[in-house]
């Protein structure tokens, strides 16, 4: 029996009569960036009278939250405050490049507590305040342990990641991440872009013999990808169908005139075989979809804040936690570059796919994350 209603907006069938999710994030989200002076202030005040309830992920102070950060970059030293007044310390995002005061509060409560869960939750919040003061604390932490380091599973360079950023045995702070974001949206007049998602290869999967596809094509010689540092082309090519059920991310390495080497890849099971679940019409809609690069920058968090946009630069929205993967190279963490939303490209699909590279070895990897 087929759908009985359809979306307005794009077609797609429908069991409801309404907007289908992906059209009504949009709608919401066009609302949120054609927000008012007044009513971004509104919003800001409502969220400190009521910053509580934002620890309780209650609506509407969680949705606002994240509305404001990721699509207006606008909380305020004065939410931040706030926050801390009431010992709200999540979502760690919160604190985002916070204030020295702020900062030096953060520090006293993580070295002051003996709690592993607090002072969990206080790493994350320090990593995302990130300065060098923030950087040193963690890392005296990981040389000094405090008690409650015995049961916690990772060290706080990893808590550091967190915040797009880590360091190295010797103290060397590493960026993860970039301070700019572009998002990806759908093309109107066949504009042209540098950046290409589901680009069709001749070859096939060794696992599934499904299509192997360049996922993301990207030519950082375009002004507003010099950010990168890639002068050339980067292609990251995996197997859509396996890179969830890899034991490990999926990696090629890339030469700047578009070449690609795909590394060799193992299946959690252990087995050199996979069942093929892509139709052809889905391979259709990854090829053929609409999206090409912004025009310009948007809010560091614009990914981390839905799930239904494709991002390059900023930060992602991890659907479990952040995972920096090591180079197989060289073995330093690499950075991250981009998300993609599998169900902006196929219905019926879900997670993202999350892409790194390594820019001493030029290695791509490509991992992917869903509920």
């Amino acid at each position: 029996m087929g759908l009985k209603y359809t979306c307005p907006r794009c077609g797609t069938p429908l069991g409801y009569d309404d907007l289908c999710w992906k059209c009504k994030s949009e709608q919401e989200r066009k609302a949120v960036l054609a927000w008012t002076s007044e009513q971004i202030a509104e919003k800001q005040k409502s969220l400190i009278q009521n910053i509580q309830r934002l620890a309780d992920m209650e609506d509407p102070e969680f949705t606002d939250f994240w509305q404001l950060l990721g699509y207006q970059g606008a909380i305020t030293p004065e939410i931040q405050r706030a926050a801390l007044d009431a010992e709200v310390f999540y979502p760690s995002e919160l604190y985002y490049r916070a204030p020295e005061d702020v900062r030096d509060s953060l520090i006293h409560a993580l070295l002051s507590t003996e709690d592993s869960n607090e002072a969990s939750n206080l790493m994350c919040c320090l990593a995302m305040q990130g300065d060098n003061l923030a950087q040193e604390t963690l890392l005296e932490l990981e040389k000094n342990p405090h008690p409650w380091r015995k049961k916690l599973y990772v060290d706080p360079s990893i808590y550091a990641q967190c915040g797009g950023w880590t360091f190295d045995k010797e103290g060397k702070r590493i960026e993860l991440n970039f301070d700019t974001c572009y998002s990806m949206v759908k093309e109107v007049h066949g504009e042209s872009s540098p950046v290409h998602i589901g680009r069709a290869r001749e070859d096939t999967c060794p696992h599934c013999s499904g299509r192997m596809m360049d996922m993301l094509v990207l030519d950082g010689r375009d002004e507003r990808l010099k950010f990168l540092g890639i002068n050339g082309i980067l292609t990251a090519t995996c197997c859509p169908n396996c890179v969830g059920f890899l034991k490990d991310p999926a990696f090629n390495r890339f030469t700047l005139d578009g070449g690609v080497e795909v590394f060799p890849s193992k299946l959690f099971d252990g087995s050199d075989e996979m069942e093929c679940y892509i139709q052809t019409e889905d391979y259709n809609s990854l090829t053929e979809n609409l999206f090409v690069l912004g025009k310009a920058p948007v809010p560091l968090f614009y990914g981390a804040a839905c799930d239904d946009v494709n991002t390059i630069g900023g930060f992602a929205n991890w659907v479990q936690d952040w995972e920096y993967t090591a180079c197989p190279c060289c073995g330093k963490p690499m950075k991250y570059l981009a998300q993609i939303q599998w169900d902006t490209l196929m219905d019926g699909t879900e997670g993202t796919l999350y892409i790194e590279f390594c820019s001493d070895c030029h290695i791509v990897s490509m991992q992917h994350q869903q509920t």
